[in-house]
C-alpha cells in the first residue's frame, strides 16, 4: 500500500515513512491509494468476530509487506486488551469507546500507533519527538500510549485554561518521556504551532520529528476498527451487556443487551459522531469504504460548526475556534476536512452525511433529560451527538428540513451514537446536572498526579525555541 499527499498524488510513499512522517513535505496530510475492501468472507463474519480479529483483519491490508502478520497480531491484542461495546440506552444505542485507559476513544487510535512506531523505528539509533496538539482527549491517550517507550519523547501542547482538571493530568502529569505545553491561545493555535514545527526544514535537519494527532495516519486506521465492530454486531442483530466502565445507573433500563425498539438483523447502522477535527469520522468513512454495514453518518458539532456549514452550502469556510463546555471540540479550522475532501466531493459527503449543531444549552439540557429517563451518564461530547440525532429525527417525524438521504432515522432503523469519552472526566459539568458520575479505578489514580508543564505564548518562535 502506498500512501500520498492529499496535495500531491504524484510521489507515493510506505506506511512507515507516511507514519513517521506525521505531515507530508507538502503540508498535505497522508491518504492510502486506495481504500481496500474486506473479503467476502471476512464481511459476512464481523458480527461473529472477536475485536482483535476485526481489528487485525482492518489493520492488515494497510501495512501489508510492511509489517509482517505475526507482528501485527501481537500488536493488536497488546493494544486492545479492552474493547467498545454497543449498549442500549433508551430508543438507541450507544457504542461506548471510553473503555481503555484514559477512557476516551483516542486510546484505540494511540496504543496501535505506540506499537507500530516502536516496531517500524527498531534498530533506530537517532532518537524520535513527536508533537501532539490536543483539545483534550488526544494528549492523554498519546502520553499513555508512549509513555516509557524506549527512543520516543513526546512534547504535547494544550490550550492553557480549556481542558479539565482531569484530562490536564492524563496530558502533564507523567513525566518521564512526556513533556506539556499549556499554550496561551486554543486548539487551532496549537495546532497550527505543531504544523509549523513539523514544517520548519531547518529543526527537522536537528531533529527526528512526527506527529501522533488524527493527522497521523497510523492513528486515524486502527479507528476504523470500532465502527466495523459495532456494524457487524448490530447487523447481525446483537448488542452488548453493560462493561465495567459503563456509566449507568444501578437498575438504569436497558443494561442487558436489548434495545427498547428491538434491533433487528440485517440492518446497517447509523452513527452519530461527535466531530472536532473530523479523525474519528474519517476513520468512519473508511469503515464504511472497505464494507461495513454502514448506512451513513451524522456528523455532530457543537457552534464550530464549519463542516455543517459546508455540507449545507458547499463552501468551506475555516474560522476562528469558540470555547464550549465540549471542548475537545473546539475546533474551526479541522485538519481531516482534507482527507475528506480527498476522498468524497461535496455531492457525495452530502448523502452521506448530515451535518447538525448543538449549542451548549442543548447540551446541558441532554444530560438532564438522558439521566432522568434513562438512568445513564452522558459526556458534553457524547450529548452533542445525542442531541443532534433528536434533532434530526424529530425533522424526520415531523416531515420538517431536508431529506434524509442514505441518513435515515428513527425507529426502524438502528442508531449508534459515539460515547467518546467518560462522563467522569467531565464531571465538573455533568455531576451538577445529574448526580456524581461513577469513577473507573484509572481515572481515580490520575487524579493523584500532580501538574507539570510550561506556558508558552501562541507563538511559532517560542515553541521551535523550546524544541
Amino acid at each position: 500500500m502506498r500512501y500520498f499527499s492529499t496535495r500531491n498524488k504524484d510521489a507515493g510513499v510506505s506506511f512507515a515513512t507516511a507514519a513517521l512522517s506525521g505531515l507530508a513535505p507538502d503540508g498535505g496530510l497522508f491518504v492510502p491509494e486506495e481504500i481496500p475492501l474486506y473479503s467476502g468472507a471476512i464481511k459476512n463474519s464481523l458480527g461473529r468476530m472477536g475485536f482483535c480479529d476485526i481489528a487485525f483483519e482492518t489493520i492488515k491490508p494497510f501495512v501489508k509487506s510492511e509489517i509482517p502478520e505475526a507482528a501485527l497480531e501481537d500488536m493488536v491484542h497488546s493494544a486492545y486488551p479492552f474493547s467498545a461495546p454497543l449498549v442500549s440506552v433508551g430508543d438507541r444505542l450507544v457504542l461506548e469507546l471510553f473503555h481503555g485507559p484514559t477512557a476516551a476513544f483516542k486510546d484505540f487510535g494511540a496504543r496501535f500507533m505506540a506499537r507500530a512506531f516502536s516496531y517500524l523505528r527498531r534498530g533506530e539509533d537517532k532518537p524520535l519527538k513527536i508533537l501532539v496538539a490536543t483539545s483534550g482527549d488526544t494528549g492523554g491517550a498519546v502520553a499513555d500510549g508512549f509513555f516509557g517507550v524506549e527512543g520516543i519523547s513526546v512534547t504535547v501542547l494544550y490550550p492553557r485554561g480549556r481542558v479539565s482538571p482531569l484530562q490536564e493530568r492524563q496530558i502533564a502529569g507523567l513525566g518521564g518521556n512526556i513533556s506539556a505545553l499549556a499554550v496561551e491561545g486554543s486548539f487551532d493555535d496549537c495546532q497550527r504551532l505543531v504544523k509549523a514545527a513539523l514544517g520548519d526544514e531547518n529543526l527537522r535537519k536537528r531533529l527526528t520529528l512526527s506527529s501522533a494527532n488524527s493527522i497521523n495516519v497510523s492513528r486515524l486506521i486502527p479507528q476504523a476498527v470500532y465502527y466495523a465492530a459495532a456494524a457487524g454486531k448490530a447487523f447481525a442483530g446483537k448488542t452488548d451487556p453493560d462493561g465495567e466502565a459503563t456509566p449507568r445507573v444501578k437498575g438504569g433500563s436497558q443494561g442487558n443487551g436489548a434495545t427498547d425498539y428491538g434491533i433487528r438483523t440485517g440492518q446497517a447502522l447509523t452513527f452519530c459522531v461527535p466531530s472536532g477535527n473530523f479523525g474519528n469520522l474519517t476513520a468512519g468513512l473508511y469503515a464504511m469504504k472497505m464494507g461495513a454495514p454502514i448506512r451513513g453518518f451524522i456528523a455532530a458539532t457543537n457552534v464550530n460548526k464549519t463542516v455543517p456549514d459546508y455540507l449545507e452550502s458547499g463552501n468551506y469556510e475555516a474560522r476562528l475556534s469558540q470555547a464550549t463546555i465540549s471542548n475537545a471540540m473546539d475546533v474551526g479550522a479541522p485538519s481531516n476536512f482534507e482527507r475528506m475532501a480527498a476522498h468524497f466531493s461535496w455531492d457525495e459527503m452530502k448523502r452521506i452525511i448530515r451535518g447538525v449543531s448543538v449549542s451548549d444549552g442543548e447540551t446541558q439540557e441532554t444530560i438532564k433529560a438522558v439521566y432522568r429517563d434513562c438512568g445513564y451518564f452522558l459526556d458534553p461530547h457524547s450529548a452533542v451527538g445525542w442531541n443532534a440525532a433528536d434533532k434530526l429525527i424529530k425533522q424526520s417525524l415531523t416531515g420538517k428540513g431536508a431529506a434524509l438521504g442514505a441518513v435515515a432515522l428513527g425507529a426502524v432503523a438502528p442508531l449508534a451514537i459515539l460515547s467518546t469519552a467518560h462522563p467522569a472526566k467531565f464531571a465538573e459539568t455533568v455531576e451538577p446536572l445529574t448526580a456524581p458520575p461513577p469513577v473507573p479505578p484509572s481515572l481515580a489514580r490520575t487524579m493523584e498526579r500532580k501538574v507539570e508543564s510550561r506556558t508558552i505564548p501562541a507563538d511559532v518562535s517560542a515553541f521551535l525555541e523550546v524544541l
